[in-house]
């Protein structure tokens, strides 16, 4: 104006040093790349964890299975009875065991939990499946020392599956009334064994905890372990 007064219609701009900045392009990348890797990380501790977590599921369930297997098999042929399935044509001798390596057959009482009741032959085999075997085991009724098998017969029944190896062993008493050595197979079928043991191995090789099972009934009915 021409009196010298300042001019209200002009803005003030201020100084250059006190204007706001804005993220460079760097900034930008550098910040996404700290995200991403943050990302990474969380992820990968939630993969870690939920892989602890399912091998420990998994634990569990091979241990729980594992327990419920050993205290089956521990209750059945603990209860094994001096009961024949079987007579021999040429001797008239009634079996009531047998052992091998990979098979047994024994008498016992089935409980009323499993369906059944009375004698029954319990017939425990592992079966070959190709890369891996399975434990099973099949019931057959017994009357008169011989078994009775149903109209339709049941297939055997899968203890363990995924094992590479189980082997049963037997022992009884020796001449001198004391235990004898371990055999892989029962050479007295008229007679129930001392002692069974069993060793089951699964396919990624871990061995279960070996099994020692005492016979109550040995001896018992069958005139003695030697006749």
């Amino acid at each position: 104006m021409p009196d010298g007064s300042p001019d209200r219609g002009i803005i003030d701009v201020a100084p250059a040093g006190t204007r706001q900045r804005g993220f460079t392009l760097i900034e930008v990348l550098l910040a996404t790349a700290l995200l991403a890797a943050g990302l990474a990380v969380g992820f990968a501790t939630v993969r870690a964890a939920t892989a602890t977590a399912q091998r420990g599921e998994q634990l569990s369930q091979r241990s729980e299975r594992m327990r419920a297997v050993e205290g089956f098999l521990r209750r059945r042929i603990a209860s094994a009875l001096p009961i024949g399935f079987e007579t021999l044509p040429d001797t008239g001798e009634q079996i009531r065991f047998t052992g091998e390596p990979t098979r047994m057959r024994f008498v016992a009482d089935l409980p009323d939990y499993l369906g059944r009741g009375g004698p029954y032959l319990h017939d425990v085999e592992l079966f070959d499946d190709g890369d891996a075997s399975r434990l099973a085991v099949s019931f057959t009724m017994v009357a008169g020392a011989r078994t009775l098998p149903e109209r339709t017969p049941r297939p055997p029944e899968t203890l363990a599956a995924d094992l590479s190896e189980v082997r049963f062993r037997y022992r009884g008493l020796d001449q001198e009334n004391a235990p004898g050595e371990w055999q892989d197979q029962w050479e007295s079928p008229g007679q129930l064994p001392l002692q069974v043991a069993i060793d089951i191995v699964d396919a990624e090789g871990r061995a279960w905890p070996s099994l020692v099972i005492a016979l109550p009934q040995a001896g018992a009915g069958s005139g003695g372990l030697f006749q």
